[in-house]
């Protein structure tokens, strides 16, 4: 492994235009741009390694910031870039952008591109293997990307104490176009969402693991790099993103891991003993990518509007803090048998040159001890040692390291010819012995690598086995579970059919129903009528008994000014016969007033009697228009009805062709697959048959299968035929319906109609019934006046009594035999009892109207509180189709959900992943035909594609090798 060296991150920002709602909203643009590498916002400088302005190409700034990592992970170092900074700042366009389009792509293709271009142009004798997985820490939880069945991935450490994904989907590629289509399959199962800053905001860290290997076949020697790619969430404040919900737990989530990395960021800034990488699981996996052995580029994105300095501000110190930051990096190499070796031979001389230092030290330290002065020329050199211990680290490996001089022993030139002899012949027959050994761990590695291949060729021959029989038994049981779902849905097919039989009958008795609430509506409009009618009646009467109270007041008013006048002019005359003309005056005005009384009390009734009339047939017409607005929404969940059922049968339909279209595809893959076992059967156990014999099985399973599909098409025609019978036929009654409702429109205008000529009318009877207060106001005024007029007549009547006893008692003094007088008494008497007579018929004939308006009163408090039961009756109706239409809703979406889930566990089984090879790539030239990608594995027909390893060759464009 090669020295480690120390490097600074680097750290690169960017600047995004603005965008259409900061535009409309009027922010202003406040960064400043001073050279390539400084930033100014408000009026503080921020230096960066590069700074990019908000019209830098997406080209420019992938030549700016990761062209030099893609050398150097082909090289063996480790890389790692993530972009940085807050919601809607353009991190995801700067990772990956338009990920088809060579002008607006970002990072991540770009780098895959120059990946395999610098791979093309390295030398040939160099053999890449390159794997890639993906996956997000949504949550604060690990979730793949490529297989969304593993949804809480840990984070655990190898032997050199790196942290990776446990359990990770990893994928061989050998072509930049299989990296694309692992991203946009890993893309398009990222969690992203809508808020208030950003469309398409993302909600996870999404990280793209490149891992390179790289083996040099002819030196063996091997080298492997790592390339994280991490687009992460943006930073947000609720009060701007207007998060609610979910949405706000996953921006809880993202606002922690990024305090998370902004803690580490800080403690590997100030140079701190404890970094707190394990606060986070995204730290954790960026572990080595902060402060270990990566070359790390950040890219920190922000927004140049002023309603986000602050959050821009807060970005551009995150950037300078990580600017300080030193990671030690070093070459990933694996070093070879014969290297591990020469390492072992070179620190062996160290030891042993470290040994004779100590050696020496020591004589020397005893000669101290023992009082003897030892000379400067045999005194220990420090810097001398020094220079041989570097020697002995800059001697090449095949040449053996010379023995140091061992001070204070004393050799003569004979021995030490005979040593240096001797220590030639050991040295050779070591290297002899080394050779020898070489020799036999070379072929001894030649034989285990065979023994390997073989296998490695047997366990790929029993997989390839193992996966045929389990792709042969997982296509049965689809094909099995496909019959069972044909079986299902032609099961549903029929509930359908029955749910809409069921549908028709209803709505045939809910246009039965409809039928019976508009003649009942007819006859409640033609009751309403009658009591128009009873209405007018009373108003007439009412206004003929006004007329009468009216002139019988005047005439009475009149009666008792004359009265008054008579008596107040006191012109009473003394003589007999004027007696007789007072008392008829008086009884006159008496008889008025009782007939006056009798009106104003049975006026006083009739309008209380119209008055009540008038609110019933108020209340009357309110339960009407009720009554009319539950047909008018029946009406309309009849038509709603109609149109869903309709549409349930286009869908069903459309369903039923989808299922036959799947039934053909499935018996034609079950056939195919049925051939191609046979085949494989036959090879397996070398059964003499002749391909003329297969191909005559295959044709007649063919046909036996082509015959059965005939006869469930035509079964399938029959019930086609019969669905578009009951089609036609509900069509007929759809149009009678709609017919039903034009009249039934129709009638709802009349209706309306009526309806406002009533309120007209009812508005008439308000302001006559204003008016009738009004005179109910005046006829208590009247009464109050004539009580006092008749208590004036009463004190009148004292006043004639007496008057009329003293004259009595004259007229009996006088002549007795006069007989004028009782003549005109008994003429009053008569006249008296003609009065009282009239008024006990005028009495009798007002207790008889009342009787009979006592009579009607039940019958109409009768006809009201069965309206109203009908009412509530009605009501109930309504509430009970109400409830049946949203059961069967229901019950039709439960069906609907569980088809989609049988066809969407169906699609699902379809998706089986096929065992991943190892594909190895070699530089000279780009591969002629893509080596089968595991997304393409998924089908039946791909199984001898992927048991063997394609390799790429340079100077060869006509076949690939087989490793």
């Amino acid at each position: 492994m090669a020295d480690p060296a120390e490097c600074t991150i680097k750290v690169m920002c960017r600047f995004r235009p603005l965008n259409s709602s900061e535009v409309v909203r009027g922010d202003k643009y406040i960064p400043k741009f001073q050279g390539e590498d400084t930033v100014v916002i408000g009026g503080k400088p921020y230096m960066f390694d590069r700074v990019f302005s908000s019209n830098t190409t997406q080209e420019q700034v992938y030549n700016a910031c990761a062209q030099k990592i893609v050398k150097d992970v082909l090289e063996g170092y480790n890389g790692t870039i993530f972009a940085y900074g807050q919601t809607s700042s353009g991190k995801t366009h700067t990772m990956e952008g338009n990920l088809h389009d060579t002008d607006s792509m970002g990072i991540i293709p770009r780098i895959v591109q120059d990946i395999f271009n610098y791979i093309y142009s390295m030398d040939e004798n160099l053999e890449f293997h390159i794997k890639v997985s993906y996956f997000e820490i949504y949550l604060d939880k690990i979730r793949d990307l490529l297989d969304v069945s593993k949804t809480n991935l840990s984070v655990h450490e190898d032997k050199n104490r790196v942290p990776y994904v446990k359990g990770c989907t990893e994928r061989f590629v050998c072509s930049p176009d299989e990296v694309m289509d692992t991203i946009d399959e890993g893309k398009s199962n990222r969690h992203v969402a809508v808020t208030n800053m950003n469309e398409h905001s993302s909600r996870s860290h999404s990280i793209f693991l490149i891992n390179v290997k790289q083996e040099n076949t002819q030196t063996e020697q091997k080298l492997s790099g790592k390339l994280y790619l991490v687009d992460l969430a943006g930073s947000e404040k609720v009060s701007k993103t207007g998060a609610e919900g979910a949405v706000l737990d996953e921006a809880k989530n993202i606002n922690k891991s990024l305090s998370s990395l902004g803690n580490v960021i800080s403690a590997l800034a100030e140079g701190t003993a404890y970094i707190p990488y394990r606060d986070s699981k995204m730290t954790r996996i960026l572990q080595d990518s902060l402060g270990g052995n990566c070359r790390t580029t950040i890219v920190i994105c922000c927004s140049p509007s002023s309603y986000n300095e602050a959050e821009t501000k807060s970005t551009l110190m995150f950037g300078q803090r990580a600017k300080t930051i030193k990671n030690t990096v070093t070459v990933n190499v694996e070093l070879t048998a014969e290297q591990w070796k020469q390492k072992y031979e070179r620190e062996k001389e160290k030891n042993k040159t470290l040994r004779n230092t100590i050696t020496w030290l020591e004589n020397e330290l005893n000669r101290w001890r023992n009082g003897e002065s030892v000379p400067v020329e045999e005194q220990f050199d420090k810097e001398k040692a020094n220079a041989e211990v570097l020697a002995l680290d800059n001697i090449i490996n095949d040449k053996p390291a010379s023995t140091p001089n061992v001070p204070g022993v004393r050799l003569t030139d004979v021995e030490k010819d005979k040593c240096e002899a001797e220590l030639a012949k050991l040295y050779k027959q070591l290297d002899d012995k080394d050779e020898e050994i070489n020799q036999q761990s070379q072929l001894a590695e030649k034989l285990k690598q065979q023994m390997l291949d073989q296998e490695e060729l047997l366990a790929s021959s029993r997989r390839d086995h193992e996966n045929l029989q389990a792709e042969l038994n997982r296509l049965q049981a689809e094909n099995e579970a496909s019959k069972e779902e044909v079986k299902e849905v032609l099961q549903a097919l029929e509930e359908l059919a029955v749910n809409y039989d069921q549908k028709s009958q209803e709505v045939e008795d809910k246009t039965k129903e409809f039928e019976a609430i508009s003649e009942e509506l007819s006859q409640k409009s033609s009751i309403l009528s009658s009591l128009d009618s009873e209405l007018q009646k009373l108003k007439e009467m009412s206004n003929h008994q006004k007329k009468r109270v009216t002139e019988m007041m005047s005439s009475l008013l009149k009666d008792l000014a004359e009265i008054g006048i008579a008596v107040g002019s006191n012109d009473i005359k003394q003589h007999e016969g004027g007696s007789g003309l007072i008392d008829e005056e008086f009884t006159v005005a008496r008889l008025y007033i009782s007939k006056m009384k009798s009106e104003v009390k049975s006026m006083v009734k009739r309008c209380k009697q119209l008055e009540g009339t008038q609110s019933e047939s108020n209340k009357k017409m309110d339960e009407n228009e009720k009554e009319l607005a539950t047909c008018q929404l029946r009406i309309s969940q009849h038509e709603a009805k109609i149109k869903s059922l309709t549409e349930q049968l286009q869908n069903v339909e459309q369903k039923k062709r989808q299922l036959e279209e799947s039934v053909d595809s499935l018996n034609e893959d079950l056939v195919k697959l049925r051939a191609q076992e046979k085949v494989h059967a036959m090879e397996k156990e070398n059964e003499i048959q002749t391909a003329n014999e297969v191909k005559e099985a295959v044709e007649k399973q063919i046909h036996s299968h082509r015959e059965a599909h005939q006869k469930q098409i035509s079964s399938l025609r029959d019930e086609l035929d019969n669905k578009a019978k009951l089609i036609t036929e509900l069509q007929d009654l759809n149009q009678k319906i709609m017919l039903e409702q034009e009249t039934l429109r129709v009638e709802h205008e009349k209706l309306k109609s009526t309806d406002q000529e009533k309120s007209r009318k009812l508005h008439e009877l308000t302001v006559m019934q204003d008016r009738r207060e009004q005179a109910r106001q005046d006829l208590k005024g009247l009464e109050e006046t004539v009580a006092k007029e008749l208590q004036t007549l009463h004190n009148l009547r004292k006043l004639f009594v007496q008057d009329l006893a003293t004259r009595v008692k004259k007229s009996a003094e006088m002549d007795s035999d006069d007989t004028g007088g009782s003549a005109a008494q008994k003429q009053k008497i008569s006249f008296l009892e003609n009065n009282l007579e009239q008024l006990t018929k005028v009495h009798k004939q007002l207790v008889r109207d009342n009787a009979d308006l006592r009579c009607e009163l039940p019958k109409l408090e009768k006809r009201l509180r069965a309206t109203a039961e009908r009412v509530k009756a009605l009501e109930s109706a309504l509430k009970d189709a109400k409830e049946n239409a949203a059961r069967d809703r229901k019950r039709y979406q439960q069906e609907v959900d569980r088809i989609k889930e049988a066809v969407r566990a169906k699609n699902m089984a379809r998706r089986g992943h096929s065992a991943q090879i190892a594909k190895p790539i070699r530089p000279g030239q780009q591969p002629m035909a893509s080596p089968t990608h595991p997304n393409i594995n998924r089908g039946g027909g791909s199984f001898y594609q992927n048991s063997q390893t394609v390799s790429i060759r340079g100077g060869s464009s006509s076949k690939p090798d087989k490793n």
